[in-house]
């Protein structure tokens, strides 16, 4: 692709762009904004489609310029929400635009030579402007009858708690952001969700009635899953790009438990692979859907671009854990994530320090129904402890058993597991 705006294309990535915006990409360099709402220590993967495509627009030569927003964070964006946002003490806002700048990170090349990216915080001038300031030169170029006619205010108008004065200045806040970046980098193209869309164009009318300019504006589509629930949500909850949130291995799972309706579509959004490696995987699919390659493939991909290799292959390893693959060098942490929704009880150290018959242990478990059972269990070689086979029905399962002295993993058969946590 020569044009970086046929690649959003063809991915499915975009919704709506202003006229002429496609003609420029060809013709210059551009420099865009996308503002990240720092409302959370983290962001989640909802936030992957407007990352990938900042950093597909700087592999395309282009400025891209992430903006934590710092000051508009104190207020809150009215758009998609149908209540009024908790309001965020500026400790806890400064802490959340930290923790998401090293996010960014990773995803965007800072020292790149040609176009290097940047990373700002709209609290750096938004926090010093006056509301005089503010009022007199910004706001007066904006009428209530334009601002009440975007979509983000006015279904919040026509609800019962209607919407506060202060969510409802967000928008020229916004607009402010787009003004300084046009004066103070050059940034002449706002991106974002198409959730966005009224905001980003109230900035491209400032621009213009400001600076007498062109600016322009490229949204996203809102993913939603094939099923119609909201991507990015489990029944455990969000699936957060930080380790400590959403470990590596329930964000590998997470991918790999993508619907077959949804999963090429993904790989357009979500990763690097081209358009001949997508339709490799299409085949696949479509082919021998059991067999899950694009979802192996759409995984590995997300879980290496997020955290890395090395937590790419724990959480392949861990994942080989579930079909009987080896335990050893997991750790209690790993093994109490992996098994999170298996059946388990508790048993107390003291009861396996002094040693505990695994017939007993068994028969105190839902993989048998009696001791009888778990002695022709193991006697029939279809017991394992932490996935190690056992034959031996005068076992004593002791605390060298266990994994970091915490759990000990009961399998019966192939699939059937029980965790015995040690308290």
């Amino acid at each position: 692709m020569s044009n970086i705006i046929e690649e959003l294309q063809w991915r499915g990535l975009l919704y709506d762009a202003t006229e002429g915006l496609k003609e420029l990409a060809s013709q210059e360099k551009l420099t865009v904004y996308i503002g990240f709402d720092p409302t959370g220590d983290s962001l989640h993967v909802g936030s992957l489609v407007p990352i990938m495509s900042l950093a597909r627009l700087q592999r395309f030569g282009h400025t891209a310029i992430a903006m934590a927003g710092g000051g508009t964070g104190m207020i809150g964006d009215p758009s998609g929400k149908l209540h009024e946002r908790q309001l965020l003490s500026k400790e806890q806002v400064d802490a959340n635009v930290e923790a998401i700048k090293g996010q960014l990170a990773r995803f965007l090349d800072f020292d790149d030579q040609m176009s290097p990216a940047k990373l700002l915080n709209n609290a750096d001038w938004l926090m010093s402007i006056t509301m005089m300031e503010f009022l007199r030169d910004i706001g007066k170029h904006f009428t209530v009858n334009f601002m009440i006619a975007k979509e983000s205010v006015k279904s919040r108008i026509e609800r019962e708690d209607g919407i506060s004065y202060t969510e409802f200045s967000y928008m020229l806040l916004q607009g402010y952001d787009f003004l300084h970046l046009f004066d103070q980098h050059g940034c002449t193209v706002q991106a974002g969700g198409s959730d966005q869309w009224g905001n980003i164009t109230t900035g491209m009318e400032l621009v213009r009635r400001m600076r007498g300019k062109k600016a322009h504006g490229l949204v996203f589509p809102l993913i939603m899953k094939s099923d119609g629930t909201k991507f990015g949500k489990t029944e455990a909850g969000t699936i957060w790009l930080d380790p400590k949130k959403t470990s590596p291995y329930r964000f590998y799972q997470f991918w790999l438990n993508t619907d077959d309706r949804d999963v090429i579509q993904y790989l357009k959004f979500f990763t690097w692979l081209n358009q001949q490696e997508i339709a490799a995987l299409e085949a696949a699919v479509n082919a021998q859907p059991e067999q899950r390659e694009a979802q192996k493939a759409l995984a590995n991909a997300m879980t290496c671009i997020v955290h890395d290799e090395t937590a790419l292959a724990k959480a392949q390893a861990a994942s080989r854990v579930l079909f009987g693959g080896e335990i050893a060098g997991m750790s209690a942490a790993d093994i109490g994530d992996i098994f999170t929704d298996v059946p388990s009880n508790e048993i107390a150290k003291k009861q396996i320090e002094e040693g505990i018959l695994l017939i007993d242990m068994l028969a105190e478990t839902e993989l048998v129904k009696s001791k009888g059972e778990a002695r022709r269990a193991i006697q029939g070689n279809g017991i394992a402890i932490n996935n190690v086979k056992c034959a031996d029905i005068e076992k004593k399962i002791s605390l060298e058993d266990s994994v970091d002295g915490q759990f000990i993993v009961l399998r019966k058969g192939k699939k059937n597991y029980h965790l015995v946590k040690i308290i």
